[in-house]
């Protein structure tokens, strides 16, 4: 069985059971959505600083 960052799957789970009862359905869109543009914005600098580094 293939394993995601040596999780298995019942881990995951309870990981996202977890997050749901902490952080509620309702606010749970706007957490992932503030976590999207995060990775986002971590992925434009990454972009920036490979452009620095060639010029």
């Amino acid at each position: 069985m293939k394993t995601f960052l040596f999780l298995s799957p019942p881990i995951i789970v309870l990981i996202v059971v977890v997050v749901i009862l902490l952080f509620g359905g309702k606010k749970l869109p706007e957490l992932m959505k503030g976590l999207g543009q995060g990775i986002k914005g971590f992925k434009d600098e990454m972009k920036d600083d490979d452009k620095k580094i060639e010029k």
